[in-house]
């Protein structure tokens, strides 16, 4: 049963349809495959054409470079190692022919600074071995939809968005959360409308970094930030507040929708496999998170940020893996 069977049941459904794709700008796209392991080109072929994209595969990196030189390919997927050349050689070359394309690392976790180093050189991403199903589909869907705002170039919005942007979850970063809250209270100000804020921490995240290094702690945290962007509506803002911590905006709505909204996403984290979360307490990956709601537990943007924090801390205290809502005792 793959790692996603715990989102929502019309998830796979949706994601397959032409309307799904085309709501979250997500274009049609070809890949390639490069991997001397006949099984790994097999899996991927078959769960990335499942998801719809056109694929192909190569055994050697120098067979990869024909297809290159004649056909294009979006997105190539390659071993840092394949017969004949290495991960930094086969980049230059896929980059020489088709500086377009975009290439993914996949390596084993003791050849992972082998792949930064690719990173450097021009790769977008890096995938580890032996192969998750679920981080491969994160990062097509982070690569396509990057690509997708590389076309807004031409339109003059890429530099705005990109600065807007949180470098490792591609969430909104901190100052775009700012300016976010500053226009939404105006407006709830305005109309006279509800305004709630999420602020959510990821449990004991300094245990799981120490036990399985930073690079599976970023890998978590993509995947966190994944799973709150898909289960927010479309005009909800999910940011990375800083560090493991992540808020999440909800215009119009007030305490009691949010924190529906918050225990659901509590309960889809819980739910969902993260890579080696057996060295946490409980063995399993959680958040806590904290409510607070404009104009019932705050009348300005410092207030509400400072009352849905206390009200995370007080999540944390009693235990974690839990929502607690701010109230007005919590300031006693």
């Amino acid at each position: 049963m793959g790692k996603w069977s715990n989102l929502p049941s019309d998830f796979s459904e949706k994601w397959n349809t032409m309307e799904y794709r085309e709501s979250k700008k997500i274009p049609w796209v070809k890949i390639l495959i490069v991997d001397d392991e006949v099984v790994i080109r097999n899996i991927l072929t078959e769960v990335l054409r499942d998801e719809g994209y056109e694929v192909d595969s190569s055994p050697s990196g120098d067979s990869a470079v024909e297809k290159l030189s004649r056909h294009y390919f979006d997105i190539v997927i390659t071993d840092i190692r394949v017969p004949g050349l290495n991960g930094i050689d086969l980049l230059k070359k896929i980059k020489k022919i088709k500086p377009g394309t975009d290439v993914i690392i996949m390596t084993g976790f003791s050849s992972i600074d082998m792949a930064v180093e690719t990173m450097r050189a021009g790769a977008v991403d890096y995938i580890t071995k032996p192969i998750n199903i679920d981080q491969v589909r994160i990062i097509i869907d982070k690569t396509i939809q990057k690509r997708h705002l590389l076309e807004k170039v031409k339109e003059g919005e890429f530099y705005k968005k990109l600065s807007q942007i949180d470098g490792l979850t591609e969430l909104f970063n901190h100052r775009s959360f700012h300016t976010l809250l500053d226009q939404e209270m105006t407006r709830a100000k305005r109309y006279e409308h509800f305004l709630s804020l999420l602020m959510l921490d990821i449990d004991y995240f300094k245990k799981y970094n120490d036990a399985n290094g930073h690079p599976a702690g970023d890998l978590a945290l993509k995947k966190l930030a994944w799973i709150l962007k898909q289960n927010i509506r479309s005009h909800d803002y999910v940011a990375r507040y800083g560090g493991e911590e992540f808020a999440i905006l909800i215009p119009e709505k007030g305490k009691e929708e949010a924190v529906i909204v918050a225990n659901r996403l509590k309960r889809i984290v819980e739910e969902t496999n993260f890579d080696k979360e057996y060295v946490l307490p409980g063995g399993n990956f959680s958040i806590s998170i904290g409510v607070a709601s404009y104009p019932i537990d705050a009348q300005n943007k410092n207030e509400l940020i400072e009352h849905a924090d206390q009200a995370l801390y007080q999540a944390k205290l009693k235990g974690r893996n839990r929502v607690c809502i701010y109230n007005s005792t919590l300031n006693n």
